[in-house]
């Protein structure tokens, strides 16, 4: 019989999966639809687990901001990978960008939490990187195919897209963002 190393973690079960990524999605949708302080009962109601599940997998609203921000940067690295193999060039760009509306949508309500944290900040540290990396790569396909201009800056872009978030402090700016989208896809196209 194989002795298992005290160092190698036990995967955990499906069903605590599960409910880890339905705990994460409820309360992104909650913390985007009601803030910050929504009940953590009221979390874990959504989510159809007991609140002891919930606590056990986020022992603070702090812990569970931080996870949310985390898996929705995830998702947006993983989109990347998942598009590009699925889509043409222009569209994975298309549709990562407004997945990063979302993303932009979730950051505006937790950051302001997360930055009261210990380390909260912190948590913003890769994701810059991992963003452009990623935008980047999306670019660069596309121009290699020949869907846009060579001298288009992926990272303005972006700036294009965070600018619509920050000034435009209406409820329905999602909406203007990805109409936003479909201008800065045009606009980026060859002549």
């Amino acid at each position: 019989m194989k002795k298992k190393s005290a160092s190698s973690p036990r995967k955990p079960r499906a069903d605590a999966q599960r409910n880890r990524a339905r705990i994460l999605k409820v309360a992104k949708d909650a913390f985007t639809r009601s803030g910050i302080n929504v009940s953590m009962d009221e979390i874990a109601k959504q989510a159809e687990v007991g609140p002891g599940t919930l606590y056990r997998h986020f022992p603070t609203r702090d812990v569970l901001l931080e996870e949310v921000y985390r898996s929705e940067l995830e998702k947006l690295a993983a989109a990347e990978r998942e598009l590009s193999a699925t889509r043409t060039p222009l569209e994975a760009l298309r549709a990562w960008m407004l997945l990063f509306v979302d993303y932009m949508a979730a950051k505006q309500i937790i950051a302001p939490a997360l930055n009261t944290t210990v380390g909260g900040t912190k948590i913003y540290e890769p994701s810059g990187t991992q963003i452009k990396q990623t935008i980047h790569a999306l670019v660069r396909r596309a121009v290699k195919n020949g869907d846009m201009r060579a001298d288009v800056d992926p990272f303005d872009l972006l700036r294009a897209l965070a600018g619509v978030s920050y000034i435009v402090p209406a409820p329905d700016w999602p909406s203007n963002a990805r109409r936003m989208v479909e201008i800065l896809i045009q606009g980026s196209r060859p002549v």
